[in-house]
């Protein structure tokens, strides 16, 4: 029996159609041509805004379409008991059904919280599940421990755990334990009463919506969240610029995935903008932001937008990256063997692909993108393009 990944992303695109969205049905629904459609079903020509579009409006996960998953997501036995006990602690928690441990004391939680954060900027999603089920636990257990009128801390503890189980569970593609997840963060957030983090939970939702194909209700989203919280340059703290610099970074990915190609221009200068104004990459709230981040952001916007010649200018301008966390740097790597294929820069664009696979494999087999440069190479048949399509599980087309 054929497994989902067995089939090319022409026949993948065409059985996720099925019966009863013909192509003509498809090309409306994308605005892009019956022509197109048809030549991304034969596998003849499928760029990654056309992807992106046909992706947003048969609404699942680019990793389906790409056969990195299938529609109903298959996962590791070790990933699926970790998204079970993950799956227990959000909703046993929200529901009010507690532990008799001792709750451990609110600075042992935080440093808890700051490994998981630090697992997470290291692509290490599993480990990041695993730590964040008891964390959760155990910050709900110390909320309720707390004297009144001295939760607000807490509250925050527990927001964040919420926020961190919501992250893992999109990027693992379990939508409604992620929807769940960041549900429960947002009233927590509320309650600690605490502007950055309700902010950082609304962006936690766009990303979600955006995963679920919801790009109207992420776009919308990502822009009110970081309105919300536009600080004034001239009295801004690190801390407030670094959250707002995320914000609208997420905002000009979303607009590009939409195709808003001016929305997202002037998102990048305000992102731009601010990171020049914090000087340095930083951290705050379990996010990072900077002028590096910026710039290397703008790679990945431009490629959305199909504007192939900006991306690889600012991948030849971009000279040290090693400010980023690892998953940055992970994600910028397939970015840029990305703007290397489309220049048909070939063998280029499959060193950097596989050194960036080999280096955190376990962080690559949860991204699209591998499959989609693997894809543009395809016409290129060498016997390096056949062992970089094994190790990430594509297939060539040749």
């Amino acid at each position: 029996m054929h497994q989902w990944s067995d089939y090319s992303t022409g026949e993948r695109i065409k059985a996720l159609r099925g019966t009863e969205i013909t192509q003509d049905a498809l090309a409306g629904m994308t605005g892009l041509s019956i022509a197109t459609i048809q030549a991304a079903e034969q596998d003849k020509r499928l760029s990654l805004p056309t992807l992106l579009k046909i992706t947003a409006a048969l609404g699942v996960d680019t990793a389906v379409t790409l056969g990195q998953q299938p529609p109903r997501r298959s996962l590791q036995q070790d990933d699926r008991a970790m998204l079970k006990n993950l799956s227990h602690a959000v909703h046993d928690t929200a529901a009010g059904i507690t532990h008799a441990t001792a709750p451990p004391p609110l600075t042992d939680l935080e440093k808890i919280e700051k490994r998981a954060w630090e697992l997470y900027w290291q692509g290490r999603y599993a480990e990041v599940g695993t730590i964040s089920a008891p964390l959760l636990r155990d910050a709900d257990a110390r909320l309720r421990a707390q004297p009144a009128g001295e939760q607000a801390r807490a509250w925050g503890l527990v927001a964040d755990a919420y926020r961190l189980c919501g992250y893992v569970a999109n990027l693992m593609g379990v939508r409604d334990l992620a929807y769940a997840a960041i549900g429960h963060a947002q009233q927590a957030a509320e309650r600690a009463g605490d502007d950055l983090r309700q902010a950082l939970v609304a962006s936690g939702r766009s990303w979600v919506y955006l995963r679920d194909a919801r790009l109207r209700d992420a776009l919308e989203l990502a822009e009110r969240s970081a309105t919300d919280i536009e600080p004034l340059f001239s009295k801004a703290t690190p801390e407030q610029l670094t959250v707002y610099g995320s914000h609208i970074n997420f905002a000009a990915v979303v607009a590009s995935r939409m195709g808003n190609a001016d929305r997202a221009s002037d998102y990048l200068s305000q992102s731009h903008a601010t990171g020049a104004r914090l000087g340095r990459e930083m951290r705050a709230h379990g996010t990072l932001f900077g002028p590096v981040t910026a710039t290397t952001q703008a790679v990945g916007v431009n490629l959305s937008l199909g504007q192939a010649g900006k991306a690889l200018a600012l991948v030849n301008s971009i000279h040290d990256v090693t400010s980023l966390s690892e998953a940055a740097q992970n994600r910028y790597q397939l970015d840029k063997a990305l703007a290397l294929a489309d220049a048909k820069m070939w063998d280029a664009s499959l060193d950097t692909l596989e050194a960036a696979v080999r280096a955190a494999p376990h962080w690559a087999r949860h991204q699209a993108l591998p499959q989609v440069i693997v894809s543009k190479i395809g016409r290129a048949s060498t016997v390096r393009l056949r062992r970089v399509a094994k190790l990430i599980g594509a297939n060539p087309i040749v």
